[in-house]
């Protein structure tokens, strides 16, 4: 992968007619080169971020016209808190999503009341003197369990044999089981509430703007440090790079984003710290997904679990670490809900939140046939869902007509995957 560094000596390139004619791509030498490569690469299916930027300029137009209050910067700071615990959760979804074998698509269909258990968890130990644990502690034990059932489930799935699409269905009964149990014996009302101001301002806190300008351009810099490094090391290997207005017209473009956002947040009450945290998780998983041995085997396994295992990788503990680590990211978004709402109850984990967890993974352009997407299309599918959610609320919508609105984009994304697959594979790319 691009960015990786190898531990034997590169060979010398071969010269630009042999790269032709064994494989390898010549590197693109001009702006013209690269924009006619991703034109056939968009043909071929390799869609990138296009359907996320053209479903959300659909939405800003959409709800933007309807309903005046959409585009206040009031409510685009309430849409950053709202996203926080689907995208958290999102992001679990993606590493369980990349290990699909083939057609059979790998899934975990508990993951909304895993989180709730969590944020359940972390609310009892919190309560003042039963047990009265430290705030950061509370976090701890809910995120130790969370983790402890995302490695029970995998147990039972790779030395079993249960399809995870059952075994987490069946998951998705009892964990809402335990939610509803713990609620009612600790609170005969159903509800507990946070009494802890640090974890209620988990999710319900704000940055200064001084420090929300420093953190803006900081992301500024430090993506255009990755993308400049990006290319230097293609070019330096001979393999296909972006051409620097390339590069340059990128960094603009994330630029004025970011810096928008930050201005309109901090027109608002500020940017959400929980956003920030979001930031660090993405930064730290994409890491391991795109510069690490184990975030290779992950998409080794997506792709071909067979070929993987006869390299000598063992398939079944990837998917235990991977079951691990969504169990572990359930916790978070738990630990996120619960401080947003101040609160847990017996519903907490219900209603449309799996539905926007699993829509955010495959919307933002996560595969459900393994093997292909980015942590960072948990963000985007979180950004598209919950602005649909929160346009809907906005107009009053009934649950009804949220939940078919919500399925049929769900069908048009997953609809747009197996299209894209199909084109891959008639050009002989998957």
């Amino acid at each position: 992968m691009s960015g990786d560094v190898e531990s034997t000596p590169t060979p010398p390139a071969p010269p630009a007619a042999s790269r032709r004619t064994s494989g390898f791509a010549a590197p693109t030498t001009g702006v013209g080169d690269y924009l006619r490569q991703r034109w056939s690469a968009i043909k071929a299916g390799e869609l990138g971020a296009l359907p996320i930027i053209f479903g959300l300029i659909v939405i800003v137009l959409i709800f933007g016209t309807l309903e005046d209050q959409f585009l206040t910067a009031r409510n685009f700071t309430n849409l950053l808190l709202q996203m926080a615990p689907v995208a958290a959760l999102a992001m679990g979804i993606v590493f369980i999503l990349l290990i699909a074998d083939g057609e059979v698509v790998s899934i975990d269909l508990s993951v909304a009341f895993v989180a709730a258990v969590g944020g359940v968890v972390m609310t009892l130990l919190q309560r003042p003197g039963d047990p009265g644990w430290p705030w950061w502690l509370c976090i701890i034990g809910a995120l130790v369990i969370t983790t402890a059932i995302g490695l029970l489930h995998a147990l039972i799935i790779t030395k079993l044999g249960v399809p995870s699409f059952i075994l987490t269905l069946a998951g998705f009964l009892v964990w809402s089981g335990v939610v509803l149990w713990l609620t009612t014996r600790f609170s005969t009302a159903g509800t507990i509430r946070i009494q802890d101001d640090r974890l209620v301002d988990i999710a319900n806190n704000f940055l200064s703007e001084g420090i929300g300008w420093v953190i803006g351009v900081a992301v500024v810099v430090g993506y255009a440090f990755v993308q400049v490094r990006t290319m230097q090391a293609r070019q330096a290997r001979n393999l296909d790079a972006k051409p620097l207005p390339i590069v340059v017209a990128q960094v603009v473009g994330v630029a004025a984003i970011v810096l928008w956002a930050v201005w309109v947040a901090n027109s608002d009450r500020g940017v959400p710290q929980i956003t920030i945290t979001l930031g660090v998780f993405l930064l730290v998983w994409t890491f391991v997904t795109t510069r690490t041995a184990f975030g290779r085997h992950i998409y080794a396994v997506g792709g071909s679990p067979e070929a993987t295992r006869r390299a000598g990788i063992n398939v079944d503990n990837i998917r235990i670490a991977v079951f691990a680590i969504n169990g572990f990211m359930a916790g978070v978004g738990g630990v996120i809900l619960a401080s947003r709402l101040r609160s847990v109850a017996t519903n907490t984990g219900g209603g449309n939140l799996l539905l926007n967890v699993i829509a955010a993974a495959v919307i933002g352009g996560t595969s459900l046939f393994g093997g292909s997407g980015r942590v960072v299309s948990a963000l985007y599918g979180a950004l598209v869902i919950t602005a649909i959610q929160n346009g809907m609320d906005l107009l009053g919508l009934n649950s009804g007509i949220k939940f078919i609105i919500t399925g049929v984009v769900l069908l048009l994304a997953v609809l747009v995957d197996s299209i894209s697959k199909r084109r891959r594979a008639a050009r002989g790319l998957t």
